[in-house]
């Protein structure tokens, strides 16, 4: 399942799934605080998956794709009831287009739990909300990352881009 607002640049990583009998009810999102005026902001740079089986918190397998090298970690969400992710929007900011604009391209994430529940990332308030991706039928059970390289000095840094999610 697929969103239509993500960012423009970077390649798609590779898709990494859950264990076989696991689904995806937990995720957390690898996040870098704004730098200020004069630096680079790269915003959410990785989301992982928290595979379960049956709900369960304990499963300890993850699903992670290609993350971005800045941010820190956040402690996991889960969706409350055994439930499991089944949906995601993503908060992008649009590409500028100036010469010396600092591009960040996505900057949050929001997943739908198969109650309802809906757990946002921790990322920055910069960029604007797109739709909901269609919903997969039973469970999210893989990711996939588009993500730009990091270019250091050379170029503006962006990290993640848009986002994939595969079904059970």
């Amino acid at each position: 399942i697929a969103v239509s607002n993500g960012g423009p640049w970077g390649d798609w990583a590779w898709p990494e799934m859950c264990p076989k009998g696991f689904c995806a009810s937990g995720v957390s999102f690898k996040v870098e605080a704004p730098q200020g005026v004069v630096k680079d902001d790269t915003a959410l740079n990785g989301i992982r998956l928290h595979c379960s089986r049956g709900g369960d918190p304990g499963g300890g397998y993850t699903a992670e794709s290609q993350s971005g090298r800045w941010g820190q970690w956040s402690e996991a969400q889960w969706c409350p009831h055994r439930g499991r992710l089944v949906g995601f929007a993503l908060r992008v900011q649009p590409p500028h287009h100036e010469l010396l604009g600092d591009e960040v391209a996505a900057t949050s994430a929001r997943f739908v739990c198969s109650d309802g529940h809906v757990l946002e990332g921790p990322g920055s308030a910069w960029g604007q909300w797109g739709g909901w991706s269609p919903q997969c039928p039973r469970a999210v059970c893989g990711i996939q990352t588009r993500q730009d390289p990091a270019w250091g000095l050379k170029r503006d840094d962006t990290a993640l881009n848009d986002l994939r999610l595969f079904c059970c």
